[in-house]
């Protein structure tokens, strides 16, 4: 007899083999009952079908217990025996489908004999109940995403056949806080294999973002570099903090290819430089400024060279192959079409490890972090439309200007290349930065071309608002720059007077101070002011000789009579210690909020023992009034990248002198 089987009690996966004596672990009263219906039911089909007008003799029911196909399997039941179908299987199987519907029978089952109509409608029903089963499990949905903490988190409704599940996840655990369950991205392939072959449950996983998935398997393929860290000297190893320590084993765990984006002030080059060096002091070094004309080599130790001259020694450093490439302040990299972009990234990119240094990788757009990125993981970050679909929705100023999933993005970085630690975080000793909002009065002479422009500049903006002829309104909006850079200059202009009186009360508290601006009138008027007062100072804008600023920083640190750093924004902004100062003033401001934060950080710095005050002098009715809400929308947005629980919008969140008398 060739019946329902599973091979030696295999299971319901193989349907083929012998019956023998196995009954589906029903109980012959449960199997009579069984037929009767079956029976039952196949009558009253075909009395509904005929078109007799005398009712059908109706099909007596045997007698509990007395008769059973699988009792004596020698006979047909005679109800079985004058049954409609007779032995016909096929209209048999056909009838029992149009009542309860097409389903599938297992291919290699075949029944036969005298009384194979009854074992057909036992096995039929039964099939049947497997298959409404199966339909009927319940669904759970699944959602993966990226913790905070780099590890990938599971939420999902309740079930206790999931949790079951995620217990036997590797390294799965649960979060009871956070209500979430969560596993490390080694285990993740596990993870999915698991959740969809939850026995009794149909599990639907919202699976991770596939560019997040590379990111994460090319992290996990980066070779352990942790054990080249007791190559640092005792003595040297002995004088890092334990965040600068944390910091160079994230790099070496990373396989030397890796973003440090401390806070400024916290020392991320020494993080880097120490573990090539071996603490030796004796290396060469080589420098190349972007003015520098004439042969050089390449044949220090370290070479340094500055970003503008890449473009014209680009095949030279393919050719000498560098294992090791630091981009130091590489949010200079942001822009991807710029010339020093297009040349650094094949350089940084050929190099076996690359360490790129920024206190501020996304200046102001998330889309300025991807060449950064394909410089670490090329493979990875090799099509710029999956990253911009991703993260940098929402823009209204170009393909690709806004921001979208900052957290994700956000945690993606820190699980995969970035390693970021505020002052607050990790440096109790270093003084909170106090900034303060000083507005000035300016004289109506001062501001009455300020206000002309402004109002010029509204009606230009009517203009454009009610012109439907696209030449005429990219002819609008060049004349509106044009204005906006005039605004930005004529109220530098307008500030002058009042910027020095606000520095006749900052001389006479007698202590050291920076002053930044952008404008050359403004420098040189602060300039030639305090000369005037006989205050001794150092001045660095961009017509300082890069070789002549270290020396003008060593005097201001270390002479007690110099009183002030008048400072451009640009070139005074980066690279300098000036701890020296326990005040920062600002006489303009920079479209570029970045440019802002680092000026700020040549005195919050790792060395400074003092509280930091920082002066905003702004001005109504000038160009402050635009660009104090730019710089503010811009900083929140590049808070929401790089520090999650860091209130960018607090810029100003101590008190404000609304006038400084």
């Amino acid at each position: 007899m060739a019946g329902l089987g599973g091979g030696g009690g295999g299971g319901g996966g193989d349907w083929g083999g012998y019956y023998d004596d196995d009954d589906w672990g029903l109980s012959a009263e449960q199997l009579d009952q069984i037929e009767r219906d079956a029976i039952r039911q196949l009558a009253e089909r075909k009395a509904s079908s005929s078109a007799a007008s005398t009712a059908p003799a109706p099909v007596p029911e045997p007698a509990l217990g007395t008769i059973s196909p699988l009792a004596s399997r020698s006979t047909m039941p005679a109800a079985a025996a004058s049954s409609p179908l007779g032995g016909n299987h096929s209209a048999a199987r056909a009838s029992l489908e149009a009542r309860f519907g097409k389903v599938r029978v297992p291919p290699r089952c075949c029944c036969f004999g005298d009384w194979s109509l009854s074992l057909f409608i036992l096995f039929f029903l039964f099939v049947i109940q497997v298959n409404n089963s199966q339909d009927s499990s319940p669904k759970v949905s699944v959602h993966l995403f990226l913790h905070s903490s780099g590890v990938i988190a599971a939420k999902f409704p309740y079930n206790q056949l999931l949790v079951d599940a995620f217990r036997k996840i590797p390294k799965a655990s649960w979060n009871a806080r956070e209500r979430v369950w969560m596993f490390p991205p080694s285990s993740l392939s596990t993870a999915e294999e698991v959740l969809h072959s939850v026995p009794g449950l149909a599990v639907e996983v919202h699976k991770l973002d596939p560019l997040v998935q590379r990111a994460l398997v090319a992290a996990l393929g980066s070779r352990d570099l942790r054990g080249f860290y007791d190559r640092i000297p005792p003595d040297v190893e002995s004088k890092l903090m334990p965040f600068q320590r944390e910091g160079i084993r994230f790099v070496l765990q990373h396989g030397g290819r890796a973003l440090i984006s401390d806070e400024m002030g916290l020392g991320k080059t020494i993080q880097v430089v120490l573990p090539q060096t071996g603490g030796s002091h004796k290396a060469g070094f080589r420098l190349v400024y972007s003015n520098t004309k004439g042969d050089f080599r390449l044949d220090g130790v370290f070479n340094v060279i500055s970003y503008d001259v890449v473009p014209k020694i680009q095949s030279t450093l393919l050719d000498l192959d560098f294992k090791i490439v630091i981009a130091d302040e590489s949010h200079f990299l942001k822009n991807g079409q710029a010339k020093r972009t297009i040349a650094s990234l094949p350089v940084l990119q050929k190099a076996q490890y690359v360490i790129l240094l920024s206190g501020t990788p996304a200046l102001s757009r998330p889309i300025e972090l991807f060449p950064q990125l394909q410089a670490l993981y090329p493979t990875v970050y090799k099509n710029v439309r999956d990253y911009g679909d991703r993260y940098c929705k929402g823009g209204f100023f170009g393909l690709y200007q806004g921001a979208s999933n900052h957290e994700e993005l956000h945690n993606l970085m820190k699980a995969t290349v970035m390693i970021r630690r505020l002052k607050k975080d990790v440096l109790s000793q270093l003084p909170v930065k106090r900034r303060q909002q000083v507005f000035l009065d300016l004289s109506e002479k001062d501001v009455k071309h300020v206000r002309a422009l402004f109002h010029e500049l509204e009606t230009l903006k009517i203009k454009i608002e009610s012109s439907d002829s696209k030449e005429m309104i990219d002819s609008l909006k060049f004349t509106q720059k044009n204005i906006i850079t005039k605004l930005y200059t004529d109220s530098a202009e307008a500030k002058i007077p009042a910027v020095l009186d606000f520095l006749g009360t900052i001389i006479e508290a007698d202590c050291k101070f920076l002053i930044f601006a952008h404008h050359q009138n403004m420098i040189e008027a602060i300039e030639q002011y305090l000369l005037k007062k006989k205050v001794k100072c150092i001045k660095i804008d961009g017509q300082t000789p890069v070789t002549t600023r270290q020396t003008l920083v060593t005097d201001f640190q270390n002479k007690d009579d110099i009183k002030a750093a008048v400072l451009s924004i640009r070139a005074g902004g980066y690279g300098l210690t000036l701890t020296a100062a326990s005040t920062v003033i600002f006489a303009e401001l920079s479209w570029t909020p970045g440019d802002i934060i680092q000026a700020e950080d040549r005195a919050h710095r790792i060395g400074q023992v003092s509280s930091v005050n920082i002066y905003y002098l702004l001005s109504n009715e000038t160009i402050d009034d635009l660009m104090w809400d730019v710089v503010q929308g811009k900083l929140e947005n590049l808070g929401q990248v790089l520090s999650l629980n860091t209130n960018i919008k607090s810029f100003v969140e101590n008190d404000q002198c609304h006038e400084f008398d």
